[in-house]
């Protein structure tokens, strides 16, 4: 949970009430971490996997990046990674 806060830039309370709701909805779940006990994995449903998919497909209509090729969309995303988590 601590690594999904810092990844979307905001607060840990703030992350788990999104979890939370997302869990509800049968969207994620929360598995064991495999060596830490206090840590949880999330993982996508097969629901919240299909959701996924369709938002994705969604965001790629129409967009000036959906002529992008597979390479250049990981540069893409590498790139959008450096500049997010960057000092």
């Amino acid at each position: 949970m601590r690594e999904l806060a810092e990844r979307m830039s905001c607060e840990p309370s703030n992350t788990t009430f999104v979890v939370d709701k997302l869990e509800k909805q049968s969207l994620v779940e929360r598995h064991p971490h495999p060596t830490d006990r206090r840590a949880k994995h999330l993982v996508l449903t097969a629901e919240g996997a299909a959701l996924r998919t369709r938002f994705l497909a969604l965001l790629a209509v129409d967009s000036r990046l959906s002529g992008l090729t597979s390479q250049e969309h990981r540069a893409l995303h590498g790139l959008l990674e450096q500049a997010v988590t960057a000092p």
